[in-house]
């Protein structure tokens, strides 16, 4: 039994962030052959749920890179994996020591999620905690609003190259921690990155999935940093057109455009469907 597991945002949703008509013709072939299909992406639950709607989204489904698997059957969490009062002491004072402000990413009562944050140093964090409250959904709030019972999942920042590489340098020195980054869109002279326990991977809530629904080969599709971990796991990893070119190089095969249907063709010829 195959289990097929798609990241969302630059694979299988277009350009405008949406489910093609064709990619959406493809999932209902997938059903109709009883291929099971999921989704690991770094969205939360409450971003990715108006998308997956309507798609036979059914499964257990991974969000924020694996930090909880989210079971629609039950509507619960059944695995999180989140980071300790210790880690996070840790992380923030690193990036507070090279003033940058750390978006504190939550899980609280009745699975809502949220951001925090300290007063923001610059206009470059501003642009962060406006487009994570506009186009995210979530609510971005003052760190003093952060209530004390809430569950840290992950904790972000935007800032210059020079004062975002000695954190993740710090991270990759914890075995516990794990670290992804890139260069922001908007300035190459930015960075972005995003510390999560490492029990928290896209790989391990794949490992998970697998386990638990007697899968015995897993094919995944992905195309960013956040994505290598379940490349690793996988059976059968595809990375498409516009794939970064490290999980280029370790995907089994570099298939068709995220924004050609490039995911949902590559699936009607693997399953002759």
């Amino acid at each position: 039994m195959d289990l097929v597991v798609f990241d969302l945002d630059g694979t299988l949703l277009n350009k405008g962030s949406e489910i093609s008509d064709f990619t959406r013709g493809t999932l209902r072939l997938l059903r109709k052959r009883g291929i099971l299909y999921t989704v690991a992406t770094g969205r939360t639950l409450h971003t990715a749920r108006d998308l997956l709607e309507g798609h036979g989204f059914v499964l257990p489904q991974i969000f924020k890179n694996g930090v909880v698997i989210w079971n629609p059957e039950k509507v619960a969490y059944s695995h999180k994996y989140l980071l300790t009062e210790s880690e996070i002491r840790h992380v923030l004072t690193a990036f507070m020591e090279r003033e940058v402000s750390p978006f504190i990413f939550t899980l609280e009562k009745g699975n809502r999620h949220a951001v925090y944050h300290p007063p923001l140093r610059n206009d470059t964090e501003r642009r962060l905690a406006t487009m994570l409250g506009q186009e995210r959904g979530l609510p971005v709030l003052p760190v003093a609003e952060l209530p004390g019972d809430a569950r840290i999942t992950n904790i972000s920042a935007l800032g210059p190259s020079e004062a975002i590489e000695p954190v993740t340098t710090m991270v990759d020195a914890e075995s516990n921690l794990v670290a992804y980054k890139g260069m922001a869109i908007e300035d190459k002279n930015l960075c972005w990155v995003d510390v999560h326990h490492s029990d928290g991977s896209k790989g391990s809530a794949v490992s998970v999935l697998k386990e638990e629904l007697g899968a015995t080969r897993v094919l995944c599709f992905g195309d960013s940093d956040n994505d290598m971990s379940m490349f690793r796991q996988a059976d059968e990893s595809y990375a498409p057109e516009n794939a970064k070119d490290e999980i280029k190089a370790v995907a089994t095969a570099v298939i068709g455009h995220h924004d050609e249907d490039g995911i949902a063709r590559f699936l009607r010829n693997r399953f002759d469907l």
